[in-house]
């Protein structure tokens, strides 16, 4: 399958149509950006990182009947998958407050809840992805009433699976950002990536963080946060 022109270029991946007008190829880049694009760096190899993590988890939910976005590895750095239009909601579901949920309602990072939230923020890089609920979601018609219902079904599913299978690998799964897509015949499937760059990973026996934040907070060990998750992912394939 080969690429034909760009369709898209974002903070992190490339989309390229092929010759079959039904299929795409995602390029994942090493550009990192945090804080809707105001800080901006590399992160060497992230791009290998979160294109085979996020394939390899792609089928661990298919297995567990979750439709995707998936097709096919074609190298390090891409892979086929369906194109689709990508539903305007990101879909954010936190097992443990950290981050924007702790920043927000002024609490400290590593409550672990009763039961998993979810939250949506309007995708739209322009209003900097402002929170918003269901009710305005149907007001602005980004979603039917029945589309999202099947994305917090299949929202929540994902968490399931991976929450249990990150916990085999000594890693708890703090929190994650979902996209969703239509296919042409307006089935939704979940698309994007599931990587370092759109979970919070953290070590189940020192809790240290394994995923963007070491960027975003100037941490350091980034590369070696990122390769860490990676060969725990590949080791327990």
């Amino acid at each position: 399958m080969e690429k034909t022109e760009q369709l898209y270029e974002g903070k992190a991946k490339k989309v390229f149509a092929t010759t079959d007008e039904n299929l795409c190829i995602v390029s994942y880049k090493d550009d990192a950006t945090a804080f809707n694009g105001l800080k901006k760096g590399t992160i060497a190899g992230k791009g290998v990182v979160n294109n085979r993590m996020t394939n390899l988890l792609m089928q661990l939910l298919e297995k567990a009947g979750v439709p995707t976005h998936f097709v096919k590895e074609l190298s390090d750095r891409d892979t086929l998958v369906k194109k689709v239009k990508i539903v305007p909601l990101e879909v954010i579901i936190r097992n443990v407050s950290a981050g924007s949920f702790a920043k927000r309602y002024g609490v400290e990072e590593g409550i672990v809840f009763d039961e998993p939230t979810i939250e949506f923020s309007y995708k739209n890089d322009d209003l900097g992805d402002p929170l918003i609920n269901s009710y305005h979601a149907l007001a602005l018609r980004l979603a039917t009433k029945e589309e999202i219902e099947t994305i917090k079904k299949y929202a929540f599913k994902v968490n399931e699976v991976l929450k249990q299978y990150f916990l085999h690998l000594g890693v708890k799964l703090i929190d994650f950002k979902l996209e969703f897509g239509r296919l042409t015949d307006g089935t939704i499937v979940l698309a994007d990536e599931i990587s370092p760059d759109t979970c919070r990973f953290w070590d189940a026996k020192t809790n240290e963080k394994l995923d963007k934040d070491r960027f975003r907070r100037d941490m350091g060990g980034v590369e070696d946060a990122y390769a860490e998750i990676f060969k725990r992912v590949t080791k327990g394939e």
